[in-house]
């Protein structure tokens, strides 16, 4: 399994205890949808390499977890740092105009007054906004990601409708 397989979880923060546990800091919107996992994912050598959770005890957006065969401070403390993974089909499905970034790279952009723009080449992810990438004409055109922007997410067709800002799309074509 490759990173590209997988999506990031959050990070091992510490150790926790004095019998191997960990703490791992989730960087997700809703950590109770991983409270049942039963592995997660560690590069180590730049290898992804499992483990088995035996327990895990939520604290907000802290997981302290117990690790199958981590029994000591020092071999928890060797993971600390390291990024948590797990595998894409673990994430837990959107529905409606919600999406995430790596699921609609592909789909055909619909514009309401300019039409079918193209496919989204990327997402870019900066600090304060996430934006779609689209190539119409060899003309860039970067999309804001907003409620107000997307209209709607057609996974079946693999569409993303949406109401551009007034002047946006002509900005780039012109």
């Amino acid at each position: 399994m490759t990173k590209e397989d997988c999506f990031y979880l959050g990070r091992v923060a510490k150790t926790h205890g004095i019998k191997g546990e960990i703490t791992i800091k989730l960087d997700v919107d809703d950590p109770s949808a991983y409270h049942d996992m039963k592995y997660f994912l560690l590069e180590i050598n730049k290898v992804l390499t499992p483990f088995f959770v035996e327990k895990i005890v939520s604290s907000g957006d802290k997981f302290f977890v117990t690790i199958q065969d981590i029994r000591t401070v020092e071999a928890a403390s060797a993971l600390t740092g390291k990024e948590v993974f797990l595998p894409l089909e673990m994430l837990p499905k959107l529905s409606g105009k919600q999406f995430y970034y790596h699921e609609v790279k592909g789909f055909l952009v619909v514009d309401a007054e300019k039409g079918e723009l193209g496919p989204i080449a990327d997402v870019i992810e900066y600090p304060t906004q996430a934006i779609i990438q689209v190539f119409k004409d060899k003309k860039e055109i970067l999309i804001p990601i907003l409620d107000q922007v997307i209209q709607k997410v057609d996974r079946k067709a693999k569409k993303l409708y949406i109401k551009a800002p007034e002047g946006l799309i002509e900005m780039y074509l012109s």
